[in-house]
């Protein structure tokens, strides 16, 4: 267990991260394979759940809240994002991180989840329009009204990390940290470190090429990571983790999550268990202690700079503040 923030929640080291239950094409069928899943989650010990209100447009509240009629609403901690503004076809346009919009999409999403609070609310994305300590303070007044519990980022830098905190303390930071992306060790990691703000590491497994099972099937347009060129050179750093799990006796994904675990007592991995049979694995993720000469090997292995590519095409990286 780890605690998010000087006074937040405390969670589990290993926590679910629901957003691809609600990528692609609606299926009931898979919807109930979903739910499954969470709830399996729940009862192995993963009880920090990440959702946000644009995960399939509201289609990711609505699991979890079906999940949580059987598994139970006090035995998790709901973290949840807003902000990210989608059109009827899906599309990303925009970021809306205003007071007034935010009262209005936590009241929607708390009729999705079916409860009475959110226990970590945070913007998915720096609002350049919006000053942070205007969304900051506005999530401040749902924390003393009782709506949320705890405030969270997600995606921003040392800056503007150190301007929230001064509004209202900050549970934690939500940013993608794997072997595979490390701008957060530049100047971030250690700004939370000062101020005793949790890391809630996604993408922990970049994006499916860390578990050791990509093999190919075509480029990702906005993945640069997978774009002909910079594939063959990241499939080559997995291979050379492959020696190193098997030593241990654990698989690659568990080798890349053990390792962002190893960064900090503060520090959280979201893994994204798409059936109830892959719940296991990421628990024991969460009990694997890394020696000093494994994360020595590792370093070796996969070198910070060695990945070919950026995390996201241009569009996309010019609006993380994280990345400035």
């Amino acid at each position: 267990m780890r605690r998010l923030g000087t006074d937040g929640p405390l969670v589990p080291s290993i926590g679910l991260g629901c957003g691809p239950m609600s990528a692609g094409t609606p299926d009931p069928d898979r919807d109930a394979v979903s739910v499954a899943t969470i709830r399996a989650a729940i009862d192995a010990g993963i009880t920090l759940i990440d959702t946000a209100d644009f995960y399939g447009t509201g289609h990711n509240e609505w699991l979890i809240r079906k999940a949580l009629r059987e598994a139970g609403r006090d035995r998790v901690v709901i973290s949840d994002k807003f902000g990210a503004l989608r059109d009827p076809a899906g599309r990303f346009v925009g970021i809306d991180a205003r007071p007034a919009y935010l009262r209005s999409a936590v009241a929607y999403s708390l009729q999705r989840l079916g409860t009475d609070h959110i226990d970590i609310y945070r913007p998915a994305r720096l609002d350049p329009a919006v000053p942070i300590e205007d969304t900051v303070g506005a999530i401040a007044e749902l924390v003393e009204a009782g709506w949320v519990r705890h405030i969270g980022l997600s995606e921003v830098g040392a800056q503007s990390i150190r301007r929230a905190h001064a509004v209202h303390p900050i549970a934690d930071l939500q940013i993608e940290y794997s072997l595979f992306s490390r701008g957060v060790e530049r100047q971030i990691l250690a700004t939370c470190r000062e101020l005793g703000i949790g890391v809630t590491a996604y993408g922990v497994l970049a994006h499916g090429l860390l578990t050791g099972a990509y093999t190919g099937g075509g480029e990702v347009g906005h993945l640069p990571w997978f774009h002909a060129g910079n594939l063959e050179t990241n499939l080559a750093l997995v291979e050379r983790l492959r020696p190193i799990a098997r030593a241990r006796g654990v698989s690659v994904a568990q080798l890349a999550v053990a390792w962002v675990l190893s960064r900090g007592e503060r520090i959280v991995a979201l893994v994204g268990a798409s059936r109830p049979g892959r719940v296991p694995d990421a628990v024991a993720a969460a009990g694997i202690a890394l020696s000093d000469a494994e994360l020595a090997a590792i370093e070796e292995a996969v070198p910070d700079g060695a990945v070919a590519g950026t995390r996201y095409a241009a569009p996309l990286m010019a609006m993380l503040d994280s990345e400035r």
